[in-house]
């Protein structure tokens, strides 16, 4: 059986987001042992697991993703590196649409190698007394706001000072592994647009195996609204400032955000268990 590691969000090798991706020929999914067993081998953020589905059926393939302790309702990273990999082989053509825990999501590419997802726009949910919260104390900083970012990705969004802060984040990992919600998405308006980029975020989430993502398509269902509210534009470009880091644009169309990235393929090698 073949697995694959491939960047995603971004255009060259060892940057973005790596996913394990693994195309499976059966008509289900093996046991969920065996699917965790192998994410927390692999040991990325998420480790894509698909098979094709029937012609008649609502979608193409169906997707689910894990992160090395546990399954993932929504992920766009490991689902952008999915489709770069029914792309590059051949498996699909045209738009392939993915049944999840999250919906049917469906992601194109363009003649660039760009692929597009189109994922639900995540709402958002003002946080009273946001300063008083465990997750903000975790993080050490002086906050502009906070909101709760649901139903599928379940992230506390706070805003931040400005980009500098974002970057020279060191939070509690310990005590931010014990807050109640998927992970704390970090975020502050570009210091210079002019860079290619509108805002800057960081995403952690420990207590899904997760320290610090590298870029997370998910969290920008929830930053897409966000910021373009503040911006009056529909279309923005994010950028994960995290080690790696990895560029989200972003297309706001009401209750469906699409997330554009590029991808590259690191590892193909061979799963023998």
């Amino acid at each position: 059986m073949r697995i694959r590691i491939v960047d995603a969000f971004t255009d060259r090798p060892f940057a973005g987001n790596p996913a394990g991706v693994v195309l499976l020929d059966s008509d289900g999914f093996p046991d969920d042992h065996w699917l965790q067993q192998v994410a927390a081998e692999v040991n990325l953020a998420e480790t894509a697991f698909a098979h094709p589905l029937p012609r008649a059926a609502e979608a193409d393939w169906a997707l689910r993703w894990f992160t090395p302790v546990t399954e993932a309702p929504m992920c766009g990273h490991a689902t952008l590196a999915t489709t770069h990999v029914l792309k590059t082989t051949g498996a699909a053509t045209g738009t392939v649409r993915f049944a999840t825990l999250s919906g049917v999501l469906s992601a194109t590419a363009d003649d660039g190698g760009s692929i597009t997802l189109d994922f639900p726009t995540a709402s958002l949910t003002e946080l009273p007394a946001p300063e008083k919260t465990a997750e903000v104390g975790a993080l050490g900083v002086e906050i502009v706001a906070a909101h709760h970012a649901g139903p599928f990705i379940d992230d506390l969004l706070i805003e931040v000072a400005d980009e500098k802060t974002v970057r020279a984040l060191a939070p509690d990992i310990a005590a931010l592994k014990r807050i109640s919600h998927r992970g704390v998405i970090v975020t502050a308006a570009a210091e210079d647009p002019g860079r290619g980029y509108d805002f800057v975020s960081r995403l952690f989430a420990p207590g899904v195996g997760i320290d610090e993502d590298p870029v997370t398509g998910s969290a920008h269902t929830a930053l897409a609204p966000y910021w373009s509210a503040r911006f009056g534009r529909d279309e923005l470009t994010g950028l994960q400032a995290s080690a790696r880091t990895g560029l989200v644009r972003t297309a706001l169309r009401g209750d469906r955000t699409l997330l554009t990235g590029g991808a590259v393929t690191v590892i193909d090698g061979e799963l023998l268990t």
